[in-house]
């Protein structure tokens, strides 16, 4: 009982060190913390589909659809159809997209990326590997639908 007693106590740390740090990023940028990472995402890989990009941030189609919609609406990104195939959306970044991004702080706090970076590399990539397990743990117990990571938005 003691040991999931600090497993959750652990948890719960960390989801509120999480919401301080979503806070004082969206009072310092009007962006949540998953309309960063969905920006960050769509740089990385270039021109990213609806059903891609919602596997990539681990969110359902329609909760990323709704997001997209609000930073299309505030000109940080636009849907492009594909020329290769006309079903297919991508999502592009437009030019207010990237300058928000690059003047954005980072998606976790100053503090702890100068903490975590000065850890040996086999204990940055053990800890990642810890957290990555214990999400998988996680979402293992929920039932997750497949046919929310699916398809494609004609949107």
């Amino acid at each position: 009982m003691h040991m999931m007693h600090d497993l959750y106590l652990a948890l719960r740390r960390l989801q509120r060190a999480s919401e301080i740090h979503a806070k004082r990023v969206g009072r310092h940028s009007g962006l949540t913390p998953i309309q960063l990472l969905i920006l960050h995402s769509i740089k990385a890989t270039g021109e990213s589909t609806l059903g891609d990009l919602a596997r990539q941030v681990s969110v359902s189609q329609a909760t990323l659809s709704t997001i997209i919609d609000r930073l299309e609406s505030r000109d940080l990104l636009h849907r492009v159809r594909s020329t290769s195939d006309k079903r297919k959306v991508h999502l592009a970044l437009t030019e207010k997209g990237l300058a928000a991004i690059q003047a954005e702080p980072a998606l976790l706090p100053a503090a702890f990326l100068e903490r975590f970076g000065q850890l040996a590399d086999w204990e940055q990539l053990m800890l990642l590997a810890s957290l990555q397990r214990v999400a998988g743990l996680l979402e293992a117990g929920q039932q997750v639908r497949p046919e929310l990571f699916e398809g494609e938005s004609a949107a």
